[in-house]
């Protein structure tokens, strides 16, 4: 019998199937002697900061590296407003991973040492937190270029702090006035009345020689917090809303008391084209709209005998919505904390501030 013939290919078969053997088997030790990436330990020395939170919610964390004025608020404030879109804390551990840093101005230590030492991270942003007007405002050197956003209550501040109106989804009917029984009042530290030189005690000595101020004494009036402060205040027809400084956009809480009572406010600050940045110029009497205290006078005891004039004062709640301030002493900064929190959900934007008091001491 012939002998079978093997084909070319089968005699080439078992060298190809021992070279790709081999192959395969240096292809495997090589594979194994790459350190995986996840397997890294960490350099020694260096502890991870893990934001549990933060992993849980997917939410920007913001930090809160000093409590304002050492008031301490509970961050669920945050939700009366309908914002709870961040994780707020003032637990410092979390720098490392904190989205921004709220920093209040006025803890600030002179020689800064009270400041994170840690580098900030590229993504993290640094927010300057001030409420007080520029004449109150200490002026610390060496933080000029710190921030790089400023959360403060004027309009070009990056993030503006102040309580807003808001416009109704349907026009409402006439505004049901609260029972009032006092024409003027104004609450403030009785012990100045007679002595201070602020413009407005010299105003209100003025105004009190032609109609009557009723006086509640904030120094002593424990019940003038909370729900207390504003029933008392819609008690009133009108309101002294009487500012310490006049720089421009500082508005405050003495105005958005009584607008939100159901009270006329009587505003001494700003110009008034300033006021109606924000409020309608129908809601408020402005004291530069008249010749001095005794027209101002004269004004005001005209409209108490007219309740149709009186009544026109509040035609602009029909389209606007009015919420009161936080009124609990600890809860004074609560707002605008929450509004940094509201800033860092809605945007990634920053700037680069040159010279922080260029810009907000001028």
């Amino acid at each position: 019998m012939a002998p079978i013939s093997t084909s070319p290919f089968l005699r080439a078969l078992p060298k190809v199937t021992i070279v790709l053997a081999g192959v395969i088997v240096l292809f495997l030790m090589y594979y194994r002697s790459i350190p995986s990436p996840r397997c890294h330990p960490p350099p020694k020395g260096v502890t991870r900061h893990t934001n549990t939170s933060q992993k849980k919610t997917s939410k920007p964390v913001v930090l809160l590296w000093f409590w304002p004025d050492d008031k301490q608020f509970d961050f669920q404030l945050c939700k009366d407003l309908n914002i709870n879109s961040c994780h707020l804390t003032d637990d410092r551990s979390l720098y490392s991973v904190a989205n921004a840093v709220v920093i209040f101005h006025k803890a600030i230590k002179d020689d800064l040492s009270n400041l994170p030492t840690t580098p900030r991270p590229k993504f993290q942003r640094w927010i300057w937190f001030n409420m007080d007007p520029p004449t109150s405002t200490r002026k610390i050197p060496g933080i000029e270029d710190f921030f790089n956003l400023t959360l403060n209550y004027r309009r070009d501040a990056d993030i503006p702090a102040r309580w807003q109106l808001t416009v109704k989804k349907q026009i409402d009917k006439e505004f049901e006035l609260p029972e009032k029984y006092l024409l003027v009042c104004w609450i403030v530290n009785a012990n100045n009345l007679n002595t201070s030189t602020e413009a407005r005690y010299s105003y209100y000595r003025e105004l009190a020689k032609h109609i009557k101020v009723n006086i509640f004494d904030s120094s002593s009036a424990k019940n003038l917090k909370g729900e207390n402060y504003f029933i008392t205040i819609s008690k009133c027809k009108f309101f002294l809303s009487f500012e310490d400084s006049v720089h421009p956009d500082y508005i405050t809480d003495t105005f958005n008391g009584p607008l939100s009572a159901g009270t006329v406010p009587i505003a001494l600050g700003p110009p008034r084209r300033n006021y109606e940045n924000f409020f309608p110029s129908t809601s408020f009497i402005h004291i530069n709209d008249f010749s001095g205290p005794f027209a101002l006078a004269e004004y005001l005891l005209e409209v108490d005998e007219d309740n149709e004039a009186y009544m026109n004062y509040f035609q602009w709640r029909r389209f606007y919505n009015v919420r009161r301030h936080f009124n609990e002493e600890n809860q004074e900064f609560a707002h605008a904390v929450c509004q940094a929190c509201r800033h860092i959900v809605l945007t990634n934007e920053f700037r680069v501030v040159r010279d922080l008091y260029k810009w907000y001491l001028i």
